[in-house]
């Protein structure tokens, strides 16, 4: 390994083994709808990224600026979505012809998004007709139009499961007007187009998730899109060589702590598993695993940085605003948690390094840690952003914009240090210093100015052209969580105008007998099902809306509830049929992908597993609760976790047979019912195996 490798910190399956770029792209393209994008080249293509950087720059300032009708300030904001929607998304995948969008496309987008300016243009008119009950026929027209142009953007941009769910909700909508209300189809589709797009209170098109994505999401997927050309993510996967690689089977825990990390800020578990999985599931294979363990575990690390706090893929910022509770107190609830998830896959990878007598990395093929450690500054952005939400004092959006200005600075502060020095000290004289109004604008003025300054430096990471690029990057991956989040707040208004939500709850009621358990396993089922193939931002929004209710209902706490069903509907990026995660894992590794997302499943079992427990004991989540509670739930928690995935895996000191398994496997999920008795009889079980174990390797070695 050359001393230029070592000191850039590049890791050692950089050398021919990583994926190259076409490759990673041909994986997000068949895994990943987003990818799946029109080909645009020359003066058309700045023309789209133009349109779609000027849109993200509408974003922020309405979010940090504007003070505008719900009915002008959400309309506009899916127009423009749907805009840019029908510019990037084709009908099918691999309608990739160059410059042209077919006629039928512009049709879409035009109608599309001239129905929600139609609602821009006439906000005032229609605020005082809603609540008259009087639109006129060409106005229900019009809204049946943005609505499917809104499901078949969905379609194109998430996915067919999504729009399945979302067409039954709506079919049964308009059954519940036409036959339970005797209103007649066409009175039942006046009432559920004006409730589904006009409405801006009890679900619909512009209903919460939209509003809460319009307000929050996109600033934070802009600020993802900065943050992701300074080069962090390749940090990540640099800092995890230097401080694991060289353990047995370090390529693998190198892969559970950088995508923790990466994927925690991406908002993307099939792109989180691309991204890093193309440096460590090669460097994996290459160290002995196999290729259908090497694809489940990045799959699983990085279907789990979706749970990993600050940031949870952005979802920890919804939850706080659903929930109606500080962000720090999201974040603080949702570590032991995510602490427990990652030590199930941890280990288990390093029982099945030890099972294979892997080694780690050779010492002299890694990054050096204090070299590395000069571009912690990279982390600014991040510390900042969680700093400003945590404490109050200000909005999130203006924390993201604020961040977003950070970004830019950090990742050229290498190319002029003393320029990128002032620009953030200026910076942080605008946020603390409580200087008077005319000196704190000019420290913002400083700060923008040396940013700006430092863009134009020669080599400098964020270029001009980075940054336009990042503008417009923003937006794009911002119309499928838009999109995403129409269609939930259209399945939540179906819930609410025929009070479905209710028959739900006394039909779960009624199957479970009172079982809170069952209760559980039947909501985590629809949690799954709701979320395949969905954005984490979106999934949330959807489980919020339609399943969390239901828990509440039962007498599961608020917060509780919350992480049960975004726990749940994050996992279904790894749980078959529907596994997109791992099977973009396990397109990398050349493995077969069923096989690869059951191995998924296996590892992340603490996801299966953590949900039930703090559903039934809130401790975890540290409600209503002492320090000594606490900490018997972790420890306790920690074992049983240790116990199931020494189960799956089969090996301890040696390989387990069958009965010593299932004796595991009971002691482990024993251990996680939060009674004395059962942590009593936990303990003995996995004590027993661990005995047994360790002797007859004792006995084995001497012979």
């Amino acid at each position: 390994m050359s001393d230029e490798i070592r000191k850039t910190g590049t890791p050692a399956a950089a050398e021919g083994e990583a994926f190259d770029q076409a490759a990673m792209d041909e994986v997000m393209k068949k895994y990943d709808r987003e990818s799946n994008t029109r080909v645009w080249e020359g003066w058309q293509k700045w023309t789209v990224y133009a349109v779609m950087a000027v849109f993200s720059l509408f974003v922020i300032y309405v979010t940090l600026f504007a003070s505008w009708l719900d009915l002008i300030r959400y309309p506009s904001f899916m127009g423009g979505v749907l805009l840019i929607g029908y510019l990037v998304f084709p009908a099918r995948k691999g309608a990739q012809k160059v410059n042209h969008i077919p006629w039928y496309d512009w049709i879409l987008m035009l109608a599309g998004a001239g129905a929600f300016f139609y609602v821009v243009a006439n906000a005032g008119d229609l605020t005082v007709r809603l609540g008259m009950s009087q639109l006129r026929s060409y106005e229900i027209a019009i809204a049946v139009v943005g609505i499917l142009a809104t499901l078949e953007l969905c379609r194109r941009s998430v996915g067919i499961p999504i729009l399945c769910v979302a067409g039954v909700f709506i079919l049964y909508a308009l059954y519940y007007y036409a036959a339970s209300k005797g209103l007649g189809f066409g009175r039942a589709i006046r009432n559920v187009s004006v409730s589904l797009f006009y409405k801006v209170q009890g679900g619909g098109v512009l209903g919460t998730p939209v509003q809460v994505c319009s307000k929050f999401i996109i600033v934070f997927i802009i600020f993802g899109a900065f943050l992701e050309r300074t080069g962090i993510s390749q940090f990540f996967i640099d800092l995890a060589n230097s401080l694991v690689g060289r353990f047995s089977g370090g390529p693998a825990k190198v892969a559970v702590i950088s995508s923790a990390l990466c994927g925690m800020v991406s908002g993307s578990s099939v792109g989180n598993t691309v991204t890093t999985g193309s440096v460590t599931i090669p460097m994996m294979k290459k160290t002995g695993y196999q290729g259908e363990f090497a694809g489940a575990v990045e799959a699983a690390a990085s279907t789990g940085g979706q749970i990993m706090p600050p940031i949870m893929g952005a979802a920890a910022f919804l939850m706080a605003e659903y929930v109606g509770v500080p962000y720090s107190n999201i974040i603080v609830r949702a570590i032991l948690p995510a602490i427990l998830y990652f030590t199930g896959i941890f280990i288990a990878v390093h029982l099945e390094a030890k099972k294979l007598g892997l080694r780690g990395i050779e010492r002299d093929k890694l990054p050096v840690l204090r070299l590395l450690l000069r571009k912690i500054y990279l982390l600014l952005p991040l510390v900042i952003l969680v700093y400003l939400v945590s404490s109050g004092s200000n909005t999130m959006a203006f924390a993201a914009a604020i961040a977003i200005l950070f970004a830019v600075i950090v990742a050229n502060a290498h190319r002029d240090p003393i320029l990128s020095v002032i620009g953030i000290a200026a910076l942080l004289g605008y946020l603390f210093l409580g200087l008077g109004g005319f000196v704190r604008l000019a420290l913002l003025l400083v700060a923008i100015v040396c940013a700006a300054l430092c863009m134009f430096k020669k080599e400098a990471v964020m270029s001009p052209g980075v940054f336009f690029d990042a503008l417009a990057g923003g937006a794009k991956s911002s119309v499928t969580v838009a999109a995403a989040c129409g269609v939930a707040g259209m399945i939540g208004g179906c819930i609410t105008i025929t009070g479905l939500a209710s028959q739900i709850i006394t039909a779960i009621i009624t199957v479970s007998r009172g079982s809170v358990f069952i209760a559980l396993f039947f909501t985590m089922l629809c949690c799954i099902v709701l979320g395949m193939g969905v954005p984490t931002t979106a999934n949330y929004c959807i489980m919020a809306s339609t399943c969390a209710p239901i828990l509440i209902q039962l007498g599961v706490p608020v917060l509780a509830a919350h992480f049960f069903v975004f726990y749940f509907g994050i996992v279904a990026d790894i749980t078959p049929p529907v596994a997109l995660a791992a099977y973009a894992g396990s397109a990398i590794a050349k493995a077969p992908p069923m096989k690869t997302a059951v191995n998924a499943s296996k590892l992340a079992i603490g996801a299966f597993i953590v949900p039930y427990i703090f559903a039934m004991n809130p401790a975890m989540l540290l409600i209503d609760t002492t320090a000594a509670q606490v900490v018997l739930v972790v420890v306790s928690s920690l074992v049983g976790i240790f116990g199931v995935a020494a189960a799956l895996n089969g090996f301890l000191f040696r390989h387990i047979n069958a009965v010593g398994r299932v004796v595991l496997a009971a002691g482990g999920l024993l251990m996680m019912d939060p009674k004395p008795i059962t942590d009593l009889i936990g303990v003995v079980l996995l004590a027993a195996v661990i005995v047994w174990q360790y002797v007859g390797a004792k006995r084995a070695s001497k012979v």
